[in-house]
């Protein structure tokens, strides 16, 4: 196996695994149910079913949202739940695209600001994502997805301090949400503090409407900490025996590329690589 440096893999790990899982997790809670969108400023409730889907069920839903948005481009609620399918099957760029046409058709629309947001983030246009997001918000009745959404984009930019008090401002509107203490957990994750990412991470699950993606976030910061045994059993509650087993070889290949974390933390590489 050739040699890897120390910085590049700390950086192929998290950055695949804690950091996307982080980012995925914090604009997957911008979506709420259509009847409180015009109020709240976020999304038709559409992400969260895809999630669970499979690669046929998700490429026939993608089919159905696109020939919808195709029928009328303009249409605001067929351009994101469109934009939605197309960012979780990968396709980030066209996603993009399709949330540029509905935004300029919908200008205004907090609820279309926020998906395009989203979709910039996952394109990787971080910088124009925060100011779009920006726009979602109002100050008077901020929205506590929408913070936390900038905490993730955030600490993708590598401002660990300013994404941990947008963390916090988003528990003053929400406390103990398990998605904002998730990804709080996750911020200390990209910086090499898995002590306060773990212990975030497990006040996260322990709320009772913590989800799956909270607690594989967990399983992950248990698997890089060498407790490969309890990452597992983690890994493995409230999902299909496949979905399990795929998790579980993905944590033990993790682990397996990198040797042991103590080794990559101890390196001094590791807080660099994501600076």
């Amino acid at each position: 196996m050739p040699a890897v440096s120390t910085a590049s893999l700390f950086r192929t790990l998290l950055f695949r695994g804690a950091s996307a899982a982080l980012l995925a997790l914090a604009l997957a809670s911008c979506s709420t149910t259509g009847k409180d969108r015009m109020t709240t400023g976020s999304v038709p409730k559409t992400s969260n079913s895809l999630d669970t889907m499979n690669g046929a069920d998700l490429a026939r839903a993608t089919a159905a949202y696109g020939k919808a948005y195709d029928a009328n481009p303009k249409d605001r609620d067929a351009g994101v739940n469109y934009a939605n399918a197309l960012r979780i099957s990968g396709r980030n760029d066209q996603a993009l695209a399709v949330m540029q046409q509905v935004a300029i058709a919908n200008p205004t629309d907090r609820g279309v600001l926020a998906a395009y947001g989203k979709a910039q983030a996952a394109a990787g246009q971080l910088d124009a994502a925060l100011s779009t997001i920006d726009r979602a918000q109002l100050p008077d009745r901020p929205d506590w997805r929408l913070v936390s959404a900038q905490g993730a984009i955030l600490d993708q930019l590598g401002r660990s301090a300013d994404a941990r008090a947008k963390y916090r401002d988003a528990l003053v509107l929400a406390p103990n949400e398990p998605t904002i203490l998730s990804n709080l957990g996750m911020s200390y994750v990209l910086t090499g503090d898995l002590k306060n990412a773990e212990n975030y991470l497990r006040s996260a699950v322990s709320q009772p409407a913590a989800d799956s993606r909270v607690r594989q976030n967990l399983a992950l910061v248990v698997g890089l900490q060498g407790r490969f045994a309890d990452a597992e059993q983690i890994a493995r509650q409230e999902l299909t025996p496949q979905q399990a087993n795929a998790n579980v070889a993905y944590l033990r290949g993790m682990l397996a590329q990198r040797n042991s974390w103590q080794k990559l933390a101890a390196s001094g590489d590791a807080k660099k690589a994501v600076e």
